[in-house]
């Protein structure tokens, strides 16, 4: 399990995105995947794991305090690049994960719920990496878990020397039906989601940094959820996606912003 780590999230315009990205230069390296990119951007490439009922989703929007979700992900179909299985789990505020990386020609194989082995692994005779991968596959094969969604974006990161303070500016976000073992960084038909908007995430793992504060007023910034799972959700929609048919009891109604 990684140390704990906090994270803010805001929604803010492209115009907004260019002053913070001067500000937090000032303060971090670039990542070294930014570097050299064009507009300073990666992409990022997400396949997330739920149950036919949707639960993890529904698990989100009823603001559950302690809930998780599974993911895979990756950034290339390179048959040599990794693919990371990864645990997002979040227990109040405090978000912690968990992830191993995995061949690309494993992906299928672990999807189909056959047992998780070392010989999956990308970096063998890790056992945290194998441990995160057997209870990734443990929680998927419990609520019988399958692939829903594939979302993308661009991604702009600063990072500082120790790793405790990250900062992402995330764009484009992108997301399309995805019911198979195949991971792909195409898509055929996407809708796009957080038109416009630039999600803003501020990440600490142990104090929260003075000038994030300063950052968060000279911007009149608010902190706002941005789950983009969630809205991916929305966007494909829950009836293609929801093999059911019938969400669990929603105990009131809540904005997007409400979600993190």
């Amino acid at each position: 399990m990684q140390r704990q780590r906090f994270e803010l999230k805001y929604i803010i315009n492209e115009e907004t995105a260019l002053k913070v990205r001067d500000f937090v230069s000032g303060e971090l390296d670039m990542d070294e995947y930014s570097v050299g990119r064009p507009n300073y951007s990666y992409p990022v490439h997400s396949l997330y794991i739920d149950s036919d009922d949707l639960r993890l989703y529904w698990e989100t929007i009823n603001g559950n305090k302690n809930r998780y979700k599974l993911r895979l992900r990756f950034y290339t179909t390179n048959p040599d690049a990794p693919v990371f299985f990864e645990i997002k789990r979040r227990m109040n505020n405090i978000i912690m994960k968990q992830r191993g990386g995995v061949r690309q020609e494993a992906v299928a194989w672990l999807l189909d719920g056959q047992l998780p082995t070392e010989e999956h692994l990308v970096a063998r005779n890790n056992p945290k990496h194998l441990v995160a991968l057997q209870r990734f596959c443990q929680l998927m094969c419990d609520m019988r878990g399958k692939p829903k969604v594939h979302i993308c974006y661009e991604r702009e990161a600063y990072v500082s020397d120790d790793d405790t303070v990250r900062v992402t500016l995330d764009r484009h976000v992108m997301a399309e039906e995805n019911l198979s073992s195949t991971i792909k960084t195409e898509m055929e038909f996407p809708v796009h989601r957080f038109v416009k908007q630039v999600i803003l995430e501020l990440k600490f793992t142990n104090r929260f940094p003075n000038w994030f504060r300063h950052l968060v007023h000279r911007f009149n910034v608010m902190q706002c959820g941005a789950a983009k799972y969630i809205s991916s959700v929305e966007g494909v929609g829950r009836a293609r996606l929801d093999a059911w048919g019938s969400p669990p009891l929603v105990a009131e109604a809540h904005d997007l912003c409400d979600y993190s």
